[in-house]
C-alpha cells in the first residue's frame, strides 16, 4: 500500500508522476501536485534533499489529495524526517544510506509510520564493485543490486516494497525487469528513466513500457519526460489505455485525413482534445473524415462523427446512425454529447454499485 492505493496484485497498475519545483516551496509544489492530481496521478513522488524540505514536506503531505512518495537518497535523517512528516512511501536505497544502524532506524520509521518502500535502482549509479564485476550497466549487475537491497529489508522483517531497475535504454530496462520479475516476487514499478523530450521520450517509454506491460510484469508505471509533469501522467494513461488496462476519459479514433476528408480532421481533433480533457469517464470517440471507414468505426463508439458531402457530416450515438450535422457547429455539438454520454455512463454504473446493496436488504 502507498497510503491508501494498493500497488500490486490484482489492483490497477497505477500512474505516477514526481514534482520538479524546490520541495521547500511549499505552495509551489501543492500547486504542482494539484495539476497531477487533476490530470489523474494515482501517487506523487517529492524530492526531500535536504533538511528545509522535509519541513516543508509536512505541510504538503497534509494538503496532497493523493499519496506521497518521499525520494530520498543518502541521509538517513531525511529518510526518517519524511516519514514522521506523512510521506506514504520512501524511495531510497538501502545501499547509500550508510551503517546497518542508520538502515535499521529508517527501516523502524518506516514501519512506525505505515510507510512503504521503493528500492530504485538505476543503470547511471549503480555500485563501484558491481560495476568491476560486470565491466558496465547490464541486466544482471542491476538485478544483483535490488536483491542485494531487497534483502537488507527482509532481514529487518520489512516486506512493504516494491522494486526499479530502470535505464535510459529501454531495451537495458526490459531485459532487467524480466529477469527481476523471475527471481522475486514483489510489486514493481517501470519506468524507462531519463527517457528524453516529450515526443521521443513518450515514443521509447511506450517501447520499454508497452513491452514489459504486455508481457504482465510491471505494477505503477513513471513516465520520466524533459517536460511538464501532467505530460507524464497523460502519457501513462495513453499507454494503459491502449493495452487495455485501464480506461480513462475519452478515447479518440480520428483518421489522418486526406483528400476525401470532409472537414479538417486533425484541426477538429485537436480542438476537442483541449475541450474533453475534463471528462474523466472511459468512453470511446471516432472522428473520420470520409464514409471509407467512417461508419465502420462509429459502429464501435460512444460517439462517432463521419465526414460528408455540402459541408455536412453524420453524427453517431450508441454506434447507430443519429442525424446530420453541420460542420460549422461540429465541434460543440460533439462536445455536448460526450458530456452528456459520460453522465449517462457515470449514472447507470452507480446505479449499478447499488443495486447489490439494495437487494440484500
Amino acid at each position: 500500500m502507498v497510503g491508501n492505493v494498493p500497488v500490486g496484485g490484482d489492483a490497477p497498475i497505477t500512474v505516477q508522476s514526481m514534482t520538479n519545483t524546490p520541495t521547500s516551496d511549499a505552495a509551489a509544489t501543492l500547486d504542482q501536485i494539484r495539476q497531477l492530481e487533476e490530470a489523474g496521478a494515482d501517487i506523487v513522488r517529492v524530492s526531500c534533499p535536504d533538511e528545509a524540505s522535509t519541513v516543508a514536506f509536512r505541510t504538503i503531505a497534509r494538503e496532497s489529495r493523493v499519496p506521497l512518495v518521499a525520494d530520498i537518497h543518502f541521509h538517513y535523517k531525511r529518510g526518517i524526517e519524511a516519514a514522521q512528516a506523512g510521506a506514504a512511501c520512501l524511495r531510497i536505497n538501502p545501499g547509500n544510506i550508510g551503517s546497518a544502524d542508520r538502515i535499521r532506524d529508517v527501516i523502524q520509521a518506516a514501519r512506525d509510520h505505515g510507510c512503504s518502500m521503493r528500492i530504485g535502482v538505476n543503470a547511471g549509479s549503480l555500485e563501484k564493485e558491481l560495476l568491476e564485476k560486470y565491466g558496465e550497466p547490464c541486466p544482471e549487475a542491476m538485478v544483483e543490486s535490488a536483491l542485494n537491497h531487497a534483502r537488507i529489508l527482509q532481514d529487518h522483517d520489512f516486506h512493504e516494497f516494491k522494486i526499479s531497475v530502470k535505464a535510459s535504454d529501454p531495451f537495458l530496462t526490459v531485459a532487467a525487469y524480466q529477469q527481476l520479475a523471475e527471481a522475486i516476487d514483489c510489486p514493481l514499478h517501470l519506468g524507462v528513466t531519463e527517457a528524453g523530450p516529450l515526443r521521443s521520450g513518450t515514443i521509447k517509454s511506450a517501447i520499454g513500457l508497452g513491452n514489459m506491460l504486455w508481457a504482465g510484469i510491471g505494477d505503477t508505471i513513471r513516465v520520466s519526460l524533459a517536460a511538464d509533469p501532467v505530460e507524464e501522467i497523460k502519457v501513462g494513461f495513453d499507454i494503459l489505455k491502449s493495452l487495455g488496462l485501464r480506461h480513462r476519459g475519452v478515447n479518440i479514433i480520428a483518421c489522418p485525413s486526406c483528400a476525401r476528408q470532409g472537414f479538417n480532421v486533425i484541426e477538429t481533433v485537436g480542438i476537442l482534445e483541449e475541450r474533453l480533457a475534463h471528462v474523466t469517464t472511459p468512453m470511446s470517440l471516432s472522428i473520420i473524415g470520409c464514409v471509407v471507414n467512417g461508419p465502420g468505426e462509429a459502429l464501435y463508439t460512444d460517439v462517432g462523427f463521419t465526414g460528408g458531402g455540402a459541408g455536412s457530416g453524420m453524427v453517431y450515438v450508441n454506434g447507430r446512425m443519429a442525424h446530420k450535422q453541420h460542420n460549422d457547429g461540429m465541434v460543440d455539438h460533439i462536445v455536448e454529447l460526450v458530456e452528456a454520454k459520460a453522465a449517462e455512463l457515470d449514472a447507470a454504473r452507480k446505479a449499478a454499485e447499488v443495486k447489490p446493496l439494495v437487494a440484500a436488504e
